[in-house]
């Protein structure tokens, strides 16, 4: 029951808020253990050994370690998401808008957190059906995001192109590809080829010169 002066409900809300603290506390522990072992190797004994908890209190707030493992990689997505939707909202011309998503999707450097994670994520894919999903709805957000920066180029009458859906497909594939390499093999492939290399295709695509977009 509340009481008069709502000391009950302030008490929910505070247990509440220590919940979601611990929580985040708990994902961000997740995602520090999968980039040291990889999701296959980690166990919800190795988070709760980080953690300094018992798995007792992991599993009450994660049934299974597929649902913490689920979280934690839904968590980083939604902060890329949100990132990629401002760049494809941005102001300025579609080709400028399009060379940021671009440079936003590929790794700043080879020890990047993010693709590490997510080079891990897709091989755990393979095997794990919860990672295969979250995977699929960050394949889908990135490009549905390149889509929709094509489409605007399109009416805008910045682009040339018949199938932009298909185009970000493409880039996207191309551009999973070469991080790989680059990120596996850094003195094979420079961040600043690959890069290059995704402008020339991107060109391409849009039916732009190489020189429509910026030069380094």
């Amino acid at each position: 029951m509340r009481s008069a002066d709502g000391t009950a409900e302030g008490a929910r809300g505070s247990r509440a808020d220590q919940a979601d603290q611990r929580r985040a506390e708990l994902l961000e522990s997740a995602r520090r253990v999968v980039l040291e072992r990889g999701i296959s190797s980690t166990r919800v004994a190795d988070i709760a050994k980080a953690t300094n908890v018992s798995g007792g209190l992991i599993h009450y707030h994660f049934a299974t370690k597929g649902e913490l493992i689920t979280a934690m990689l839904r968590v980083t997505i939604e902060t890329e998401v949100a990132r990629l939707k401002e760049l494809v909202r941005g102001s300025g011309p579609a080709v400028e808008r399009l060379d940021k998503v671009l440079r936003f999707y590929i790794p700043r450097t080879r020890t990047d957190q993010s693709w590490i994670l997510w080079i891990d994520a897709f091989a755990a894919g393979l095997r794990e059906a919860v990672v295969q999903k979250i995977m699929l709805e960050l394949e889908t957000a990135w490009i549905g995001s390149v889509e929709q920066v094509i489409q605007a180029g399109v009416d805008s009458g910045e682009f040339t192109c018949d199938d932009p859906h298909g185009a970000a497909e493409r880039l996207d594939s191309m551009l999973d590809g070469l991080i790989i390499r680059y990120t596996l093999h850094p003195s094979v492939l420079s961040r600043k080829r690959l890069l290059e290399h995704a402008r020339i295709a991107a060109s391409h695509e849009v039916g732009l010169p190489r020189s429509a977009f910026p030069g380094s």
